[in-house]
């Protein structure tokens, strides 16, 4: 039977679950776990209570250790929860030991990750991306899904590839596997031909943590109308549209946000999807200035684009939501120096300016804040590579 379609009736009740490693900030895990509670959200789930576990590294067979997994379960049987998540990949054999004391099911945040771009895959493109990742996150895991779809109908972490009876053969699923690698190289092609088809306009592509703005930033270029909610990946294809400053015109592109922990299988899977990032000629990273872990957002992104290899583009760092931004008020009498918390927003810009050496902007995409400053940045970089490039162009004036 397919299962795909079928879902709960009722949200799913979820608890979080986290280890705090020696040497790092307990703040840091709650911070995890709450981006793993705006995860469930978006899946469709109501996130709960948060356990974290004090270890010098997660435990190979439990992942928090017996003594945790006790007091957890307890909990899961008194309030009837539905799902345990756990904020990092869980081996095969840690999921059999943890699923042996408690009561729930269970997902990691890997597994939760993949069931959010399953629902949100709209083309056949990324709905090819995300089985793949599927499937090959499934593989190892087979057994273990298999004892519970015989019980499970669909719910969180349990959409797409392993809600069918037939790929419960492996042979059948590496069959799968292949089938969809072949179909994703054929996607390559016509996706590299499109974008030889381009002409000689220079290609900028949005990037950036996801739900940092990236659609609306897009929407207020391009006057289009790209889909942009305030949810973690509201945009898995990516959407290139031509745009048009004082009579100097590129190509941008709007491509799936990142991610800290992104699963490896989807990176691989949508390299098609991120080409477009990797053969552009600018990157304008977008940053949430008023979310409180900005910085190690921009982090995650410089390294996942490390590893598809677009470390080096030209970048412009667009400040965006400095509408949102309210540092932590200090008493007057307080000689703490400053911290990430309470800097101004004049004194953020002297940082990060000093700091990046690339253009950087601050803006309000929703407030229409500094947005001419902006486009003049744009205008300006995209003018250079075209008078390098083209001169002949650039002296027609188009």
């Amino acid at each position: 039977m397919n299962l795909m379609t079928e879902y709960p009736a009722k949200a799913e009740t979820a608890i979080l679950v986290g280890v705090t490693r020696t040497g790092e900030d307990s703040s840091t895990t709650h911070e995890h776990l709450d981006e793993l509670a705006f995860l469930i959200e978006t899946a469709g789930g109501i996130p709960g209570k948060q356990f974290i576990q004090n270890l010098p590294y997660p435990d190979p067979k439990s992942y928090v250790g017996s003594g945790k997994l006790v007091e957890i379960s307890s909990y899961i049987t008194a309030h009837e929860i539905d799902l345990a998540v756990f904020d990092d990949e869980l081996s095969p054999s840690q999921i059999r030991n943890i699923e042996k004391e408690l009561n729930c099911r269970i997902i990691d945040r890997n597994n939760l990750i993949l069931d959010i771009f399953a629902q949100r895959a709209q083309t056949a493109s990324a709905k090819t991306q995300v089985e793949l990742a599927q499937n090959e996150y499934l593989l190892p895991r087979l057994t273990r899904m298999w004892t519970h779809l015989e019980k499970q109908r669909g719910g969180i972490g349990m959409r797409g590839p392993g809600e069918q009876e037939i790929e419960t053969d492996r042979r059948i699923l590496r069959t799968r596997i292949k089938l969809l690698k072949q179909k994703l190289k054929e996607i390559d092609k016509q996706n590299a031909t499109q974008r030889k088809n381009r002409g000689k306009m220079v290609r900028i592509s949005l990037v950036g943590y996801t739900n940092v703005g990236k659609s609306t930033v897009m929407n207020m270029l391009s006057k289009s109308e790209v889909f942009a909610e305030d949810k973690l990946f509201a945009t898995l294809d990516t959407t290139v549209r031509k745009v048009v400053i004082d009579t100097q015109p590129f190509l941008l592109s709007d491509t799936v946000g990142f991610i800290r922990k992104l699963p490896h299988s989807l990176i691989e899977s949508f390299k098609s999807t991120l080409d477009e990032v990797r053969e552009s000629d600018i990157l304008i990273h977008v940053v949430d200035i008023s979310h409180p872990d900005h910085e190690e957002q921009i982090g995650v992104v410089k390294q996942t684009l490390a590893e598809i290899g677009a470390a080096d583009k030209l970048t412009i760092m667009l400040f965006n939501k400095i509408d949102a931004y309210h540092p932590v008020q200090k008493d007057a009498d307080d000689l703490t120096p400053p911290d990430k918390y309470n800097l101004t927003l004049a004194e953020l810009k002297k940082i990060w300016i000093a700091r990046e050496n690339t253009p950087s902007v601050f803006i309000s995409a929703v407030e229409k804040t500094n947005l001419e400053q902006f486009r003049q940045t744009i205008h300006r970089e995209v003018r250079k590579i075209q008078v390098t490039r083209w001169p002949e162009i650039v002296g027609r004036g188009t």
